[in-house]
């Protein structure tokens, strides 16, 4: 248990990528990507995909790793993860685990809940209904299915209503029921973990996220979602910054439209992102420029 693995999550926009970079470089080690949509190839720019320049060679695994085609499911994630992990601690005492994807992280730290396949179908069928009821009517029937999961999920993420609507549906119990670290614990992991957050004040995080954006658009994300519409049914593409695109495509409404849906919609993104993890309760929380602070606590 003399290893040691650096969480740093924090929401979209916050400056992960750079503190981790030169936190790497400090530490002589390796970044593993937790973003669930940064591992596939065909997606750059609605990603945020970090560049060869910002990784300043610094290896960085799960980045540009998988393709669309073949979707990576949190369990997939968990294993490939721990086994890059096991890989990089034979060479390494520190390693850093770094993102957005909630799920991810906690999947690599505590393990995932040892919750039931669903019928394919089912899926489908439920797909089809947040095509044409939209999430609302979702996000009700999982509050009257299943009130304790519903009061701790986020419910704005779709793949998580359907994910317990489908478990629900086919087994007949609650999704909160199947949810294995309320009653044997987490996982046990052979390594120790540190878990930090970064934050900035809200208007600053917010303008950045906004610039970010723009720098998007000038960089061709239309033309990007353009190239993936073939693909737009896929979990990975049924998120912000490629749905709000889709539907422009579509023509469902003007680009000014889009460019302000798609920085309202980053801004609510970034706000779930910092209540989840502020609900974890293991983070230590830090401004993202503070990397002398972070330094600090690693060594302790």
């Amino acid at each position: 248990m003399n290893k040691l693995l650096i969480v740093v999550a924090g929401p979209t926009a916050v400056g992960k990528t750079s503190l981790c970079v030169r936190l790497a470089k400090d530490l002589q080690t390796d970044v593993v990507s937790a973003d669930s949509r940064q591992l596939y190839r065909e997606l750059n720019i609605g990603t945020a995909k970090p560049t060869p320049e910002e990784m300043q060679g610094v290896r960085h695994h799960f980045v540009h790793s998988h393709s669309v085609l073949e979707p990576v499911s949190a369990g997939q994630y968990e294993r490939e993860a721990l086994a890059v992990l096991d890989a990089l601690f034979q060479e390494k005492d520190q390693v850093i685990l770094s993102g957005g994807t909630g799920l991810y992280i906690n999947a690599v730290c505590f393990g995932l809940d040892d919750v039931p396949q669903a019928d394919p179908v089912l899926r489908t069928e439920l797909m089809n209904r947040l095509e044409t009821e939209g999430l609302e009517p979702l996000q009700h029937q999982l509050r009257q299915l299943d009130p304790v999961y519903a009061q701790t999920a986020d419910l704005q993420n779709t793949q998580r209503v359907i994910r317990a609507l489908e478990v629900i549906l086919s087994s007949g119990k609650p999704f909160s029921s199947f949810r294995k670290q309320e009653s044997t614990g987490p996982a046990a992991r052979p390594f120790q973990t540190l878990f930090i957050a970064l934050d900035r004040p809200r208007d600053e995080l917010y303008d950045r996220i906004d610039r970010r954006m723009d720098e998007m658009l000038a960089n061709g994300l239309v033309e990007e979602a353009r190239s993936l519409l073939p693909h737009r049914q896929l979990t990975a593409l049924q998120t912000v910054g490629y749905k709000e695109v889709f539907d422009y495509l579509d023509g469902a409404y003007d680009y000014e439209e889009m460019v302000r849906l798609l920085k309202r919609n980053s801004r609510r993104y970034a706000k779930r992102q910092l209540t989840w993890f502020r609900h974890q309760g293991e983070y230590h929380w830090f401004g993202a420029e503070d990397f002398e602070g972070i330094r600090k606590l690693i060594e302790e």
